[in-house]
């Protein structure tokens, strides 16, 4: 268990987080959201003990996190940092006996997860010679080589292309279901929506949202239908069923307007468009943050 009690960071002028309050129990994917700027990574630096909050506490297991805990935590920083003159091998067997792993123990775990990504060919290159995404995997591995109990990650799937979101995705459920904690921070709504159990959305230093998903979405759900289809569908817009449309890259999640239902919808879209799917749904972690947050925040959001 993680427990965060009325936290407040400030540099000079700026509050980075204020009066933070928030659990995250053991064995679950808790989601730290919200826009660039929003105090996501400061949050993760103090509960990582890499600076300190100016008040309120911290902690891990029922006690402030010591040098002993720190072998049983994986982190993902924001910045990634592995040495670009070395090859992968000797900086993940490096990496891992820095935490007291043995080479015996650590070389099998790094071929298993290089194995895994597609990276075994790549073993005995220099790190300078991978690709960002490929490199974002090595982060990963030296994450996890010493076998943590708990995972923090910072903005895992930034910059990634979609396949390799989708691996790093994958690696961080399956980290879940062998019974590993795992923290992470993310701009991205649509990934959060998929994989945490619990989330807390900040903005300018804030909690604004907290809860597990599927009661975030019941507690601010409206009439919402997902549709994937084939044309345009922007004459819908300004039609008085419609209260709003997000639009996504294959479909769009479109708000009823009250007094409206779904069949006054796809009666709307029959003929128009080729519909492959018409769902009535909860609204999407996105959808929730631009209501509740404004549209200003809309463009800040990575979908």
């Amino acid at each position: 268990m993680l427990e965060l009690k009325n936290v407040t960071k400030t540099f000079g002028q700026t509050v980075a987080v204020e009066s933070l309050s928030f659990s995250a129990p053991s064995d679950e994917i808790f989601g730290l959201l919200g826009p660039n700027g929003a105090g996501k990574t400061t949050t993760i630096r103090m509960i990582m003990n890499i600076i300190a909050p100016d008040s309120g506490t911290i902690a891990f297991q029922g006690h402030t996190l010591t040098e002993k805990d720190k072998n049983r935590i994986g982190y993902l920083p924001e910045e990634r940092g592995l040495y670009k003159k070395v090859t992968v091998s000797d900086m993940l067997l490096f990496l891992a006996s820095l935490k007291n792993v043995s080479h015996s123990d650590a070389a099998p775990r790094m071929d298993r997860w290089l194995d895994r990504f597609g990276l075994s060919d790549w073993k005995n290159h220099k790190i300078e010679e991978l690709s960002k995404g490929m490199a974002q995997k090595i982060q990963l591995i030296a994450a996890i080589i010493h076998d943590p109990d708990f995972v923090f990650l910072d903005e895992p799937f930034s910059g990634l292309d979609p396949v390799s979101t989708d691996v790093l995705r994958e690696a961080v459920v399956d980290l879940n279901k062998a019974g590993k904690t795992v923290f992470f921070s993310t701009h991205s709504m649509e990934q959060a929506e998929r994989i945490c159990h619990r989330i807390l959305i900040m903005d300018h230093g804030k909690a604004v949202i907290e809860g597990r998903v599927g009661e975030v979405k019941e507690r601010y759900g409206k009439k919402s239908v997902a549709v994937e289809f084939d044309g345009e569908i922007d004459f819908v817009r300004g039609h008085p069923a419609v209260k709003s449309v997000i639009y996504y890259p294959r479909w769009a999640e479109i708000e009823l307007a009250d007094g409206h239902d779904s069949d006054e919808l796809y009666q709307l879209l029959a003929g128009r468009v080729s519909v492959r799917r018409f769902e009535v749904l909860l609204p999407s972690l996105h959808k929730i943050f631009v209501d509740q947050l404004g549209g200003r925040r809309e463009e800040a959001i990575n979908v």
